[in-house]
C-alpha cells in the first residue's frame, strides 16, 4: 500500500522556477555552479515541505565560434508546492 500523500494541482500555491544550465556562451557555468544550481533542485524536490515538478521547460542555444558550432543547453524546472517552504524565505 502506497501511503504518500498525492499532491493535486489545485493544491498548489507557491511555484519555484529552477535552472540547471546556461545558454550563455559569454558567461558558460563552471561544474560548481551548475552542481550548486543541481542542490536547489534537489532541496526542492527532497526537504520539507516536497515541491513536484510541475512543468519543464528546455532552451537550447546553438552558436558558431570560428568553424565550431557549440551547443548549450539550460533546463528550467517548475516545482509546485503547497505553501512556500520556510527555507525559501530565508535563503533570500
Amino acid at each position: 500500500m502506497d501511503r504518500r500523500e498525492k499532491t493535486a494541482l489545485t493544491d498548489i500555491t507557491y511555484v519555484k522556477l529552477v535552472s540547471v544550465g546556461s545558454v550563455n556562451p559569454n558567461n558558460p557555468l563552471s561544474e560548481q555552479s551548475i552542481e550548486q544550481q543541481v542542490q536547489v533542485l534537489n532541496r526542492c524536490l527532497n526537504e520539507y515541505p516536497k515541491g513536484i515538478i510541475i512543468g519543464k521547460d528546455v532552451t537550447v542555444g546553438r552558436y558558431m565560434i570560428g568553424e565550431h558550432e557549440l551547443t548549450m543547453e539550460k533546463s528550467t524546472y517548475h516545482i509546485g508546492f503547497k505553501r512556500k517552504p520556510a527555507w525559501e524565505v530565508d535563503s533570500k
